[in-house]
């Protein structure tokens, strides 16, 4: 079911210009873009336009509506192993010919994509890709085609299924007029399109990710993103110091709404905490990079520090924080080397990778598999 026809209004941000859509009776927004707060003296001098409908799921426990997938999209194989497929939806956004562009998220999602086949055993068959750089239009990764890649990801999971979603690409803020952020700001994706169609809010996220997924079935997202400490919307953040030290948070929404899955289990790793921005790392030869995230994650399993979720999420702070070492020599690095052509942390980033679930555990003693 789609949301009821309102209208939206049009309005240039105070800062950069980029022309934003604000909601009805807001009297300010936060720009996509340069994250500056526009406040609107008298909306009713704003030009109206009408909003589209949006694909959300009907609110309340269970799993999203059925939307069949495009025609040139596979059926997913048989399980590879015994007890589950596994299934990944990529996606990097680099806003070519934009002022909004940026440098490493194709090369992002190849190298997960790398990452996933030859380190984790998915087939490619399993995997949508979607980048500006795919002809298939069902594959550029605008708002309807991402939010389709979800739907498609959760679709017909059964008991022992793995799913991930990687994300590369801008993040964002907006108000939250539900209630239901401690910050009063829902966390957001910026598709490819988003300057038209709008950005997907973690409350859709976590209505297509999250709340379809039955017991048994497990999915990691990887999101590397400014403002993307909780883009799932999951109750509980794992908030650890630089001695490795954590404790959980709890983030249920203050209005109780209900942010769990349906038995099955989710947990996110995310470039940064809600209020900070992610960065690239930098090329030393200045003529490509990939997400500092993305990076930092796939060193952790190169460097043999994946055996746990806390040792992943460990080594990730401690590589953000400047550790200053090289690309190590494994298979997916060397790949990263070849994208790079000899690559390196920029030196110390104002970003801290976070970790969230649906349920708390002990991160260093649970077993971390994809």
């Amino acid at each position: 079911m789609f949301p009821p026809y309102r209208a939206m209004m049009l309005i240039d941000c105070s800062h950069c210009r980029t022309q934003l859509q604000l909601p009805p009776g807001a009297s300010s927004i936060r720009c996509a873009v340069c994250r500056a707060v526009t406040y609107v003296a008298d909306s009713r001098s704003s030009p109206m336009i009408p909003s589209a409908p949006s694909f959300q799921p009907p609110p309340g426990p269970g799993p999203p509506p059925i939307y069949p997938p495009p025609p040139s999209w596979s059926t997913p194989s048989p399980p590879q192993r015994p007890g589950g497929r596994k299934k990944a939806v990529i996606c990097g956004i680099t806003y070519r010919n934009t002022r909004h562009e940026l440098k490493g998220c194709i090369n992002d999602a190849k190298c997960m994509k790398y990452l996933l086949i030859n380190r984790f055993g998915f087939q490619e068959s399993n995997i949508i890709m979607l980048t500006e750089e795919e002809r298939d239009p069902y594959k550029i990764p605008i708002k309807h085609n991402i939010m389709m890649a979800m739907y498609w990801l959760v679709k017909g999971c059964q008991p022992g299924d793995s799913l991930v979603f990687h994300y590369s690409g801008h993040g964002s803020q907006q108000r939250d007029y539900r209630g239901e952020e401690a910050d009063g700001y829902d966390e957001t994706l910026c598709p490819l399109d988003f300057q038209k169609n709008g950005m997907i809010v973690d409350n859709d996220i976590n209505e297509a990710l999250v709340r379809p997924l039955p017991s048994g079935v497990r999915l990691h997202a990887i999101i590397d993103a400014c403002h993307s400490g909780t883009m799932l919307d999951l109750p509980y953040l794992c908030r650890m110091n630089r001695s490795g030290v954590y404790a959980w948070e709890d983030h249920r929404p203050r209005n109780g709404a209900w942010k769990g899955t349906s038995g099955g289990e989710a947990i996110s790793f995310s470039g940064c905490d809600d209020d900070q921005t992610s960065a690239d790392t930098t090329a030393l030869s200045g003529i490509t990079s990939t997400g500092a995230m993305t990076y930092c994650f796939i060193q952790a399993i190169e460097r043999g520090q994946g055996a746990t979720y806390g040792t992943i999420l460990s080594s990730m702070r401690s590589t953000i924080r400047g550790s200053g070492d090289s690309l190590s020599s494994g298979p997916v690095t060397s790949l990263i080397t070849m994208l790079l052509t000899g690559g390196s942390m920029p030196g110390t980033l104002r970003q801290e990778p976070q970790l969230t679930s649906n349920e708390m555990f002990d991160v260093y003693s649970k077993p971390f598999s994809l």
